[in-house]
């Protein structure tokens, strides 16, 4: 293969990471809430459980749909393993998993919902949180 091609292949592969970049997940809950007050923004928790067959299939089908994860661009997003005690703790009650939280920067609960859900209806239930919440313009 000449340079050329090279060269247009790589660019071709960076703008489709750029433009269909993955969920942002936030390594904890401190930093996801510091960045939300920074930022004034969402928060969007999802707990999820280390041998949930369910929470898998909603972090791989319905959160890794590129609509979703454009929907998901303007929120501070952090994943929480129902197993870490103190991360729950801190969290309203949990009455299964997968659970998703979205939050105000200030831990206020917006909206919450239990179980897996499909894209569309995911979708639609950002459109109920977004009515509730105007996300600040990007």
């Amino acid at each position: 293969m000449n340079t050329m091609k090279k060269v247009v292949m790589a660019y071709a592969l960076l703008m489709a990471t750029v433009l269909f970049a993955e969920i942002a997940w936030q390594p904890d809950l401190e930093s996801a809430f510091d960045k939300a007050q920074k930022e004034q923004k969402v928060v969007m928790v999802m707990v999820e459980g280390e041998h949930c067959r369910w929470c898998k299939k909603m972090k791989y089908r319905t959160l890794g749909d590129e609509s979703v994860e454009k929907r998901l661009v303007p929120y501070v997003t952090v994943k929480v393993m129902e197993e870490n005690k103190k991360a729950v703790e801190a969290l309203p009650k949990i009455d299964g998993v997968p659970t998703i939280f979205f939050m105000t920067a200030d831990k206020e609960l917006l909206e919450s919902l239990v179980g897996y859900y499909k894209v569309d209806d995911f979708i639609s239930f950002i459109d109920s949180v977004e009515q509730k919440v105007p996300l600040k313009k990007q």
